[in-house]
């Protein structure tokens, strides 16, 4: 049979099989709903802050703390929208805009976005950051607007290319005199505090909210309002709700992978025709989901990033668990060695392994050493065998899948 006929089989079978979604797109993480439930709090807490705006005053700088997939984005998404539609009612000249530092990944392209969001054009590169920023300035200045921009994921920039550019937004207000600024920070390190310069922290700090994780029962609730708009009736049974808000609570309240489990769980159950989404759908979108997102994750890593995981990996595979940072040190400067890369020190690599734990890829946890003083202990966040996977779609690594340290086996003894 050849790739037409297939294709046209796949097809016709998708079209004449059961039909569970109304609209898939309303279990996507990227959809915001009429309805946050239980963020009612940090709704009217973050209203109560950005209020002043519509008074056409400056509202105070907001950091804004949590996990992934604790409703941070959703909830300043659905504030903003409602605070827009009441500023142009009162004829307030507000503009907002929302900036994924993490996906921007440089100043130069943050400042761009910037630009961009009031009509200033700069090119795609070729300027100094500085000249960029004196043209976002002089073009806001210009504007006569008052400014509410969304810097999500700050650390990810921060944590790459310092703190200058926040420092230098948090202090623009002093050199405009017809427009208005205050910034509104999200993190999901709740650790961010520390890479930020003092001078930094007191004035982007002026607010701070912090969201904690969902329970299983306030997942169910999400799932459910959405799961009532996304599906026909009668199309998911509760069992498979209840169980993707279960598995979802067990790995820090994450609304994201919940929504995601139940819509690949969905996906699923349509292509086999099933009549409705029950819990062993659940259970395989687990497992594919995982899979999906350990590769991601790890081909977005930067090479040293990889290297120090990759060391972690090598010491599992030699049934060390659980690793000390000297130990991933010594292979990961002997990978580097066979890789072509200089190495870094060992307390910039120290600093990898608590980002590689921040997402997830590694487990850190602080042990005692008695009179010896505190130690590291480190192991795999995820299976071997997920990131085993992904280290072979890496024709780098790929390589050195097979490779044995010289130093593994000392380690290994002890």
């Amino acid at each position: 049979m050849d790739e037409i006929s297939v294709l046209d089989n796949v097809f016709e079978r998708f079209l004449k099989g059961s039909k569970l979604f109304c609209d898939r797109e309303i279990l996507r993480h990227d959809y915001i709903p009429d309805k946050l439930p239980h963020r009612q709090n940090q709704i009217r807490y973050l209203g109560e802050v950005v209020a002043p705006v519509l008074r056409s005053s400056r509202c105070s700088n907001i950091f804004i703390y949590g996990k992934t997939g604790t409703g941070k984005t959703a909830v300043i998404k659905h504030v903003l929208a409602k605070l827009s539609i009441k500023a142009e009612e009162l004829g307030v000249p507000l503009k907002t805009c929302y900036i994924n530092c993490r996906l921007a990944g440089t100043e130069y392209r943050v400042l761009s976005s910037l630009c961009s969001a009031i009509s200033v054009r700069v090119p795609f590169t070729g300027l100094a950051v500085g000249e960029v920023f004196d043209r976002f300035r002089y073009g806001l200045n210009s504007a006569g607007i008052l400014f509410l921009p969304v810097l999500d994921e700050i650390d990810a920039l921060v944590k790459t290319r310092g703190d200058i550019l926040l420092y230098e937004l948090t202090r623009i207000n002093e050199a405009l005199h017809s427009s208005k600024a205050s910034i509104i920070g999200i993190s999901n390190d709740l650790r961010f505090k520390e890479f930020l310069d003092p001078r930094v922290l007191s004035s982007l700090s002026e607010e701070e909210i912090v969201f904690r994780p969902y329970d299983a029962a306030e997942l169910r609730d999400i799932l459910w309002e959405r799961a009532r708009s996304a599906f026909f009736d009668d199309m998911v049974l509760d069992g498979a709700v209840s169980l993707c808000a279960a598995l979802a609570a067990a790995e820090h309240g994450d609304a994201r992978r919940a929504l995601d489990l139940l819509r690949v769980a969905g996906e699923i159950a349509e292509r086999e025709g099933a009549g409705a989404v029950v819990e062993n759908h659940v259970r395989r979108a687990e497992k594919r989901i995982e899979h999906d997102r350990v590769m991601e994750v790890v081909e977005n890593l930067p090479a040293h990033s990889k290297l120090v995981l990759f060391s972690v990996f090598l010491l599992s595979r030699a049934k060390i668990s659980l690793a000390i940072t000297g130990d991933i040190y010594e292979i990961y400067c002997e990978l580097c060695g066979e890789s072509g890369f200089a190495p870094l020190t060992q307390r910039r690599v120290s600093s990898l392994v608590n980002e590689l734990d921040v997402i997830g890829l590694l487990n850190a946890r602080v042990a005692s050493l008695g009179r010896y003083g505190r130690t590291k202990k480190i192991r795999l966040g995820v299976a071997r065998s997920l990131l085993r996977d992904a280290f072979v779609a890496d024709g780098r690594l790929r390589r050195l899948i097979r490779y044995a340290p010289k130093c593994l086996t000392e380690i290994a003894r002890g």
